[in-house]
């Protein structure tokens, strides 16, 4: 009678389980895109340059000497790299929640009831040895081991398992993207300097340019062929350049600072080629397939790893409303007095039980737990389906550029060859007498603004086959 009771009433706990967990509040639903465009802007490459090493993709020696230093102290890099051990962590945590869980346990004390209880009635009418009867104060010692075991019938624990380690792997691939991020930067950074050092020699050349003038002004007003005008104009054109030089040393101070912070160290010059900055070739990119993106950015495969672990955090989540079988186990001794806690099987104690148990009513906590986790998934698609797309946009965006920026450089440089050209005209037709100052002031100036522009339209062209470098996904391998 007692076994029909005991399985009916299992019975009506599975019912009212199955039950429960059925009824399952509504969720929205959204499965990723993964499609993206055949090629970029109508590019024919099949071979991304995201395959090559940055090592090999860098050639200057100083700037691979740079990164290399970087990616041992880069202070963002070492705590990302922490973040991967406290991954792992969470890894053997969950690992450790399949499996039984067992302790130990040591204890003493003292135990008087009271003489008109069952209790006492029962220990005063009862001896321990003949003529000797139990105490009124009576010892307690014991010691045993405990084991605790949740079966895992709704993989909620696997499940749990498998997104810690999607975590993990999505930790390693920001890790990778922090690293293609702090190559690219000090990349850049690095070109920049290289810039600005050009810039500092042009404007160098071009003050000496403009005091030679000014005195050819001051000689032309002592034959009164000019006025205190000219000479003032050109004196003011010199101080102009003058100030524009310790601009540009303020941020060649400035960038050679950042390179520093990126490569975590305190202030020092940076070893640089600070020659030929114009005569450098940028390196030949190839685009490949935008599908490669997929695998070679670090950005997008840690997004594609958050998804996985999202929709498994549905999974334990949608498994709470499920009952869980529990399973535990003791074993020990336990005596009054120590000289009879080893005996067996005297004092030895003992137990099994099993509990199954699960959300019936009131499981409002339960249902907001899934209906987040759900939310959370949903997130991570938008977020997926964001950074693909953003991916694409990037070198789309930086293809057309490099093209662009190579035109620009071609026309900007034959500027600066006619406006060179112009300040040899400007000063003999000056002295022929068939122009006037005025127009070799801003022969001049032209000239010296064709070139920094010359220079910054290079930076730029070098600084975009960086970029686009990082956003094919190279750098990290």
């Amino acid at each position: 009678m007692f076994k029909k009771n005991l399985y009916k009433g299992l019975g009506l706990v599975l019912i009212c389980a199955a039950y429960t967990a059925c009824k399952l509040p509504e969720v929205a639903q959204r499965a990723e895109n993964k499609n993206v465009p055949v090629s970029f802007n109508g590019s024919q490459d099949t071979v991304s340059t995201a395959g090559i090493q940055w090592r090999n993709f860098f050639t200057d020696p100083n700037l691979i000497n740079l990164i290399d230093t970087a990616l041992k102290n880069n202070q963002e890099l070492n705590i990302t790299l922490q973040d991967i051990e406290i991954a792992k962590n969470e890894i053997k945590a969950r690992k450790g929640e399949l499996l039984p869980s067992v302790s130990y346990g040591v204890g003493a004390g003292l135990d008087k009831v009271g003489r008109y209880t069952s209790s006492g009635a029962g220990d005063a009418s009862t001896e321990i040895t003949p003529g000797k009867g139990v105490p009124e104060v009576l010892p307690d010692y014991q010691f045993g081991l405990q084991a605790n075991w949740e079966a895992d019938i709704w993989h909620k624990l696997r499940n749990s398992k498998k997104a810690a380690v999607n975590h993990y792997l999505s930790t390693v691939e920001g890790k990778n993207f922090v690293i293609t991020n702090l190559i690219a930067e000090i990349a850049n950074s690095y070109y920049e300097l290289l810039a600005s050092d050009s810039q500092l020699e042009t404007v160098k050349k071009t003050i000496e340019l403009q005091s030679n003038a000014l005195e050819l002004m001051k000689i032309q007003k002592q034959a009164t062929r000019v006025n205190e005008l000219a000479v003032r104009k050109f004196e003011a054109e010199v101080l102009s350049s003058k100030s524009l030089e310790f601009d540009i040393q303020q941020d060649i101070t400035e960038t050679e600072n950042k390179i520093n912070f990126l490569v975590g160290r305190f202030p020092q010059p940076i070893i640089r080629d600070k020659s030929s900055f114009t005569d450098l070739v940028p390196a030949t990119v190839q685009a490949g397939l935008p599908s490669q993106l997929l695998a070679n950015r670090p950005d997008i495969k840690q997004a594609e790893y958050e998804l996985a672990a999202a929709k498994l955090d549905v999974k334990v989540a949608k498994a709470q409303f499920y009952p869980s079988l529990g399973i535990s186990a003791a074993i020990g001794y336990q005596a009054f007095n120590p000289s009879y806690l080893l005996r067996t099987p005297e004092s030895l104690i003992y137990s099994l039980a099993g509990d199954l148990a699960g959300p019936l009513i009131n499981r409002n906590a339960i249902k907001a737990e899934y209906s987040s986790a759900n939310a959370k998934q949903l997130q991570a698609v938008f977020e997926y389906e964001k950074t693909i797309l953003n991916g694409y946009i990037e070198v789309a965006n930086q293809l057309s550029k490099i093209s662009n920026l190579q035109k620009s450089y071609d026309l900007k440089s034959k500027q600066v060859t006619a406006l060179t050209q112009s300040i040899d005209i400007s000063n003999d037709l000056f002295k022929a007498a068939r122009a006037d100052y005025f127009e070799v002031l801003m022969t001049q100036r032209d000239a010296l603004q064709s070139k920094l522009e010359l220079i910054e339209t290079k930076k730029q062209q070098l600084n975009a086959v960086v970029d686009i470098y990082h956003a094919l996904g190279g750098g990290w391998k």
